[in-house]
């Protein structure tokens, strides 16, 4: 035997061991993105992209690296207005600081807006794997593929799940456990829209889930915890579930 495999054995190499490679390009990528941009620092991360991006057999990697950097202060910027929409709206938390620091949301936020970019450049592997860093993380899992607007909110975040082709516009706010996702699951589909569309000031309660490439939240529309939606709501709308809980007191304690 040789290791795990018997030597007659032929398996394709993967490069599986990027996955490290790529932990430490995401976080030192946000870190720069948040904090000064030292020229070892932007040195580092431009070495590291063109190891990535050779490995992945990615042609032009030098040049795209020089777009991608040249976004940079455009995605600071909307990550500023995220900020701000995740200070003003949780009650939880007290400082812009705080949500630099310690947000999970503000970290799946950004990792994604800076994937994002990347699926924009039409980028193969690499946005996704970035995204995966930030749903081991943070819980939340955001395709990089998705379209999200201005100051987007997520509370608490855990076991979020946003498709790949979900168009969520802007000042929307996003509680724990909410899926946007395709009511078929068919790789037929892959080049189709299959997730829904969230227009401006909508807020998404814990556990709803919404499904559909045709479904269309409408704008100021509040759509509660636990709903299942598989039809577009109007703008303006109350969205509920309903449920009957009965609380009884106990016969003598018991």
């Amino acid at each position: 035997m040789n290791l795990l495999l018997d030597k007659e054995m032929s398996f394709k190499k993967y490069n599986v061991r990027l996955k490290d490679t790529i932990k430490t390009f995401t976080k030192r990528l946000f870190y720069a993105l948040i904090d000064e941009q030292h020229e070892d620092e932007l040195k580092f991360l431009k070495n590291t992209f063109l190891e990535i991006t050779k490995k992945l057999s990615i042609e032009k990697g030098e040049t795209i690296w020089e777009i991608f950097k040249s976004q940079f202060i455009d995605i600071r910027k909307k990550l500023d207005l995220d900020a701000i929409a995740i200070e003003k709206n949780d009650p939880a938390t007290k400082s812009l600081e705080e949500v630099y620091l310690a947000s999970p949301g503000f970290y799946a936020i950004a990792i994604y807006r800076l994937s994002h970019k990347l699926y924009e450049l039409q980028i193969p592997i690499l946005p996704r794997m970035m995204s995966e860093h930030a749903h081991g993380v943070t819980g939340i899992d955001i395709h990089p593929g998705a379209t999200i607007g201005d100051s987007f909110f997520v509370d608490h975040g855990t076991g979020i799940v946003i498709g790949e082709t979900s168009i969520i516009k802007n000042n929307v706010k996003i509680f724990q456990g909410v899926t946007l996702g395709g009511i078929k699951v068919k790789k037929s589909m892959s080049s189709t829209k299959r997730h829904p569309t969230i227009e401006d000031n909508v807020t998404i309660y814990a556990n709803a889930t919404i499904l559909g490439g045709n479904i269309t939240i409408g704008a100021n529309s509040t759509i509660g915890a636990n709903v299942w939606i598989t039809r577009s709501v109007p703008e303006n709308s109350l969205v509920t579930y309903q449920t009957e809980i009965k609380i009884s007191t106990k016969k003598n304690g018991i």
